[in-house]
């Protein structure tokens, strides 16, 4: 399985605006958080505010490569080969990331997410791949269910264990995507990653899951080491940002 991220180009669906869905990671195309290089040589805009035949012109990173349409990945992508579709962004800077939302506040942000998940959906239902929608935002995997019930779907975890497992319920997602440093039996456990001291609830998520039937794929895999040891500790899936990290890990 390989995992993308989709956002939209060239306009804001939930204002009825045209767009393309691309598969891109950011919400800008040239800066990141902290000073990081950005991603493309494009000026610093909005990938939903800039046209998208400049998006997809943009190099990325002087690879010569420009920024796909999620049809064209698909088209690339052999259809034996599972797509993880993570949701990232629906044309708006006021998501709310990694939250437990109910009543008004939720309804809101699905009627922002309802056009670019169904326009993500339609295309990828053209496809023989089996497909696993993620997301880091409840909405996005509520407007999931509600256009395809049948399309499993994991939240990303950030900050709370506790309010993972609660969109996780709330949603009977199939599978959880939790950090590699939230899986309890690994030794790295509550170690500094994103959040440097992340405090995490002692509860054993592998353990957790599998116990209600769900996956567990964690992220993201820099090294054979942590590979290996997540592995050890149950989990059933790895995201890593390059295929070889398996070389030097288990058989």
């Amino acid at each position: 399985m390989i995992e993308i991220d989709v956002v939209p180009c060239g306009g804001r669906p939930y204002e009825g605006e045209d767009f393309e869905v691309v598969v891109f990671h950011d919400d800008r195309l040239a800066s990141r958080d902290g000073g990081e290089r950005g991603l493309t040589d494009h000026e610093n805009t909005l990938v939903w505010e800039t046209p998208c035949a400049d998006v997809q012109n943009a190099e990325v990173l002087d690879s010569g490569e420009t920024v796909p349409t999620l049809q064209e990945v698909l088209q690339a992508v052999p259809a034996h080969v599972g797509i993880n579709i993570e949701l990232k962004n629906p044309g708006d800077t006021g998501i709310r990331f990694a939250e437990n939302l109910e009543g008004e506040e939720l309804e809101a942000r699905k009627d922002v997410w309802r056009p670019f998940t169904q326009r993500v959906l339609d295309i990828a239902s053209q496809f023989e791949n089996h497909i696993l929608v993620s997301s880091f935002l409840e909405a996005a995997l509520a407007t999931t269910r509600e256009y395809d019930p049948s399309i499993p779907i994991a939240f990303l975890f950030w900050d709370s264990i506790e309010v993972g497992l609660k969109i996780t319920e709330k949603y009977d997602c199939e599978a959880i995507h939790p950090p590699y440093n939230m899986v309890k039996g690994a030794p790295f456990f509550n170690d500094a990653y994103y959040i440097e001291e992340p405090e995490f609830a002692d509860i054993d998520l592998v353990e957790k899951a599998h116990d209600a039937g769900r996956n567990v794929n964690t992220w993201t895999v820099g090294t054979w080491y942590q590979a290996e040891q997540l592995v050890d500790a149950g989990v059933d899936g790895i995201i890593a940002d390059y295929p070889n990290v398996f070389n030097w890990s288990v058989e």
